[in-house]
């Protein structure tokens, strides 16, 4: 799947309204792409609740937070290696309740290589999956 070498982010915390609502949709479109739920922490004196994704050969660096306010202008995109890949996460984000922004397409104004899909997730997160790679 992804190359995930060059990542210089170690983690990610989305605050979602509804953790069981979030899951429901992030678990089969981040699936689409190797992405699995890796460690649930409940609720406790660290804060909300929390479950967290990642590679299976990693530890988790996407999480959701529950009973949180999901920020404006909100963008998440996440490196794929092949176009097809983009193609089957924009399918299973559509399949588990996105709303289209925009078909996977050549995007010349980032890179000519620039493939990416976009969706706005039930919370209203724009997402995004892009490969960097030529046809």
């Amino acid at each position: 799947m992804t190359d995930r070498s060059g990542s210089r982010i170690d983690h990610l915390n989305i605050a979602v309204p509804d953790l069981a609502a979030a899951m429901a949709f992030y678990e089969p479109v981040l699936a689409s792409i190797g992405i699995a739920q890796m460690l649930v922490v409940p609720a406790g004196d660290h804060g909300p609740a929390m479950t967290g994704y990642g590679w299976s050969d990693r530890k988790p660096f996407f999480w959701l937070v529950d009973d949180g306010t999901v920020g404006t202008n909100m963008h998440l995109a996440f490196t794929v290696d092949t176009r097809d890949e983009v193609h089957v996460f924009h399918q299973a984000a559509l399949a588990a309740g996105a709303t289209e922004r925009e078909a996977p397409a050549v995007r010349p104004e980032y890179h000519p290589d620039y493939y990416g899909g976009f969706v706005d997730d039930p919370h209203g997160i724009n997402l995004e999956a892009v490969c960097h790679h030529p046809a």
